[in-house]
C-alpha cells in the first residue's frame, strides 16, 4: 500500500494537534493550583517562565510543521513529543518518502485498532447499564464534559433513533475494528469513512476534542495515496488503462466487500436484535448476549487479533526488505538494508511493547506475554511511549449530569452564582461552544463533581485564590472581568453546591435548555480565616506559602512573555485557536493557489544551478533524443 500521501496528511493532522493543545494550555497555564510532579521534564532546566516558553515554542513548531514542509521531518515531531512529555508531567532535514515508511507507519494503523476496539471493549466490559441497554448515547448527550447546543436538539430525537445510536458506536468501535488490517484496501476505505463520520457527529454534539482530531490523523493511514488523492499533497494521481483483468478483479474485489458488510450487518442484526416495526415506522433493538458470553468471546478472539497484526507487520516488513533490494549500487543497496535492519528492529521492538497493555483488557491474554516483553514495557513505561487507550466510559445509570455551582457573597446571606465562560450554570443559556479549545480547569470541575471535594488538592487551591481575589485565576472563569460578579472586589464567604443537571423537552416555545435540582452541599460556606479549609490544604500539603507565588522579574524574557500575555489573556481561548487555524489554512490555500515561487520553481524547492550554455553545433543535436542513456550510446548495436 503507498503510503506517502496519507503518511503527509497524517503529520499535517498531528501538527495542527500539537498546535491546538499547545495554545490552549498557553492560555491556561498561569495559574497552578498545586506542587510540581517530581517527574522527568525539560522543566528544570530553567525558571518558573519556562513553561510558558515551552508552550510557545511548540505551538511555533507545529504552526511550521502544518505550513512548511522542511518542519515536517522526524527531528521536529521528537521535539514536538519531548516538548509535550515534558509539559504533560506538569497538569532534520526535510521530511521525504522512504522505502521503510510504510513499515513504521503500520504502527499508526495498529495504534488508531488498539484506540477504538479497545474503547468499544472497555465500554462494554466496564459493566455499564447504559451501553448494556442501548440509552449511552442518550446520557451522553448531555453527560459529557462540553456539550454543545446540538446536543440538545439530537436529544429531542425518539429513543429508538437513540438507541441505534448507541448500536452504532458499538458496532463503530468493536466490529469495524477488525478491518483495519483486511487485505482489501476497499475494506480499509469503508473502515476510514465510518470513523471519520463517528468522530465528526461526537465533535458537533460535544465540542471538537484533541483525542478527536487525534482519531481523525490515525485515521489517515487506513488510506493510500491513490485514495486520497496525492494531488492536494504534491503527487499527482496518473491514470492508468484498465484491462479486462483488471475489471473482473475489481468486480469481485466489489463483491467480496459488499459480503463483508452484509456480514457486519447481519451480526448487528443478531447481537442487538434490531427488529423493524413498520406499522408504527420504529425500530426497537435490545443486547441479545449476557457479559458472561462477551467475556468468553473476548477471551477467544484476543489472541487471533494479535496473530493477524502480525501477519499485517510481517507483510510490511518484507516489502519494505524487497523495495530495499531493488536500490541500485551496492553502496547504496547496503545502506537501504541498514535503514531497513534499524527501522525494522525498532517497529517490531514498539509492537511488542504495545501487546503488553493491549492484552490487559483480557487477563488470560495478558497471562501468555513474555516475561522479557513485560519487563521492556516496564522500563519504558514511564515515558508513556505505549498505553492500553482503552476509554472506559462507564456511564451513571440516572440520567444527568452532576455539575458543582460556586456561590459568593459579602455577608453569609446573600449569595450570588459565579457563572464560568466554558461549563453549564445558566440554566436559560445555550451550552457553550468551546471547539476546538479544550477548558481544562471545567473539565476538573466536571470530574471533581463525581468526587468529594476533601478529595482534590487543586479544588482546594482554586477555593482560597477566589477568596483572595487573584486575577488570574478569576480570567480562567470569566476572560471579560465585566462578566464575573465578584471583579470590584473577592467574595468575603464561598460555598459550593451539587445539582443535578438535565436537558429540558422541547414545548414548542422554543428551547430552555436545562432543567436541574439541588442535590447537597458539596461544600459547606468558607472564608479565608476558616479552620475547615485551612485543615483541608494542610491534609494535602499545601498552605498559603507553599502554593505557586508570581515572583516579577526584570528579565528581557520575563518581560517578552508577560507582553505576550497580556495580548492572549484579553481573547478567549476558542477565539485565539480559531485564529491560529485560520492562519493555516490561509497558508495552505496560499501554497495551493501559488504553486510556483519566484523565478518560476515550484514553492519549496531548492534552486537548480543553471546549465552551462552548449556550443551551437552541439545544441543543433538537441532534442527528443538529448536524454539518451550514455551506455546505451556506447553500445556496439547503438553505433551501428
Amino acid at each position: 500500500m503507498d503510503a506517502v500521501v496519507p503518511r503527509s496528511a497524517f503529520l499535517w493532522s498531528l501538527s495542527l494537534v500539537y498546535l491546538l493543545v499547545f495554545s490552549s494550555l498557553y492560555l491556561q497555564v498561569p495559574v497552578r493550583l498545586a506542587g510540581l510532579w517530581e517527574t522527568p521534564s525539560l522543566l528544570g532546566l530553567d525558571g518558573s517562565h519556562v513553561m510558558e516558553l515551552l508552550c510557545l515554542v511548540g505551538a511555533l513548531l507545529a504552526l511550521g510543521a502544518a505550513t512548511l514542509a522542511p518542519l515536517s521531518g522526524s527531528l521536529v515531531f521528537f521535539a514536538l513529543w519531548a516538548i509535550y512529555f515534558s509539559l504533560s508531567q506538569l497538569l532534520s532535514g526535510p521530511a521525504s518518502s522512504r522505502r521503510h515508511d510504510p513499515m513504521t507507519f503500520w504502527l499508526t494503523r495498529w495504534l488508531l485498532f488498539r484506540l477504538t476496539f479497545g474503547s468499544g471493549v472497555a465500554r462494554l466490559a466496564g459493566h455499564s447499564a447504559p451501553w448494556w441497554n442501548l440509552s449511552a448515547v442518550s446520557h451522553m448527550l448531555e453527560s459529557q464534559v462540553s456539550p454543545t447546543p446540538l446536543a440538545w436538539w439530537v436529544s429531542q430525537l425518539p429513543a429508538w433513533v437513540l438507541q441505534l445510536a448507541t448500536v452504532g458506536v458499538l458496532v463503530s468501535q468493536v466490529l469495524v475494528p477488525l478491518l483495519y488490517f483486511a487485505p482489501i484496501h476497499c475494506l480499509h476505505l469503508g473502515a476510514f469513512y465510518i470513523q471519520l463520520v463517528y468522530q465528526v457527529l461526537s465533535a458537533l454534539t460535544g465540542s471538537l476534542t484533541p483525542l478527536s482530531l487525534l482519531t481523525v490523523a490515525l485515521s489517515f493511514s487506513l488510506l493510500d495515496t491513490e485514495h486520497l488523492g496525492g494531488s492536494c499533497f504534491g503527487h499527482a494521481k496518473k491514470k492508468r488503462a484498465t484491462s479486462w483483468l483488471q475489471t473482473l478483479v475489481w468486480l469481485l474485489t466489489l463483491l467480496v466487500e459488499l459480503g463483508v458488510y452484509v456480514l457486519i450487518l447481519y451480526i448487528t442484526t443478531r447481537l442487538f436484535q434490531v427488529d423493524v416495526n413498520w406499522e408504527a415506522k420504529t425500530i426497537s433493538s435490545h443486547t441479545a448476549f449476557t457479559q458472561q458470553q462477551f467475556g468468553d468471546v473476548l477471551k477467544v478472539t484476543m489472541g487471533p487479533t494479535i496473530w493477524i497484526a502480525v501477519l499485517s507487520l510481517t507483510w510490511e516488513v518484507v516489502g519494505a526488505l524487497l523495495s530495499s533490494l531493488c536500490v541500485r549500487g551496492c553502496f547504496w543497496k547496503l545502506w537501504a538494508l541498514l535503514q531497513w535492519a534499524v527501522f525494522a528492529a525498532a517497529t517490531v521492538a514498539m509492537f511488542a511493547i504495545s501487546v503488553v497493555p493491549y492484552t490487559s483488557m483480557e487477563p488470560w491474554s495478558s497471562g501468555n506475554v513474555l516475561p522479557a516483553v513485560k519487563r521492556a514495557h516496564e522500563w519504558v513505561k514511564p515515558y508513556r511511549l505505549v498505553s492500553s487507550y482503552a476509554l472506559d466510559r462507564r456511564l451513571d445509570p440516572a440520567p444527568g449530569r452532576p455539575e458543582l455551582v460556586l456561590e459568593g457573597s459579602m455577608d453569609q446571606y446573600t449569595w450570588t452564582e459565579i457563572h464560568w465562560m466554558y461549563k453549564p450554570g445558566n440554566v436559560s443559556a445555550a451550552p457553550p461552544v468551546v471547539a476546538p479549545y479544550e477548558a481544562r480547569l471545567e473539565g476538573l470541575m466536571w470530574r471533581a463533581a463525581q468526587g468529594q471535594a476533601q478529595d482534590s488538592a487543586w479544588f482546594s487551591g482554586l477555593v482560597l485564590r477566589i477568596l483572595q481575589g487573584n486575577k488570574q485565576v478569576e480570567r480562567l472563569l470569566q476572560t471579560d472581568q465585566a462578566q464575573y460578579v465578584f471583579s470590584e472586589a473577592p467574595p468575603a464567604y464561598l460555598r459550593a453546591r451539587l445539582y443535578k443537571y438535565q436537558f429540558t423537552q422541547q414545548d414548542g416555545s422554543g428551547p430552555q435548555w436545562w432543567r436541574r435540582a439541588f442535590v447537597k452541599e458539596f461544600l459547606p460556606m468558607v472564608h479565608l480565616e476558616d479552620q475547615e479549609l485551612q485543615a483541608i490544604l494542610r491534609g494535602h500539603g499545601l498552605n498559603e506559602k507553599s502554593l505557586p507565588q508570581s515572583s516579577p522579574t526584570d528579565s528581557v524574557l520575563a518581560q517578552v512573555l508577560g507582553r505576550l500575555r497580556g495580548h492572549a489573556e484579553s481573547l478567549p481561548g476558542p477565539y485565539v485557536q480559531w485564529a491560529l487555524l485560520a492562519t493555516v489554512a490561509t497558508i495552505c490555500i496560499l501554497k495551493c493557489l501559488l504553486p510556483r515561487g519566484p523565478g518560476g520553481r515550484a514553492c519549496g524547492t531548492s534552486p537548480v544551478e543553471p546549465k552551462a550554455k552548449k556550443p551551437k553545433s552541439q545544441a543543433a543535436s538537441t532534442g527528443p533524443q538529448a536524454d539518451r542513456d550514455p551506455a546505451v550510446e556506447r553500445s556496439p548495436k547503438r553505433r551501428k
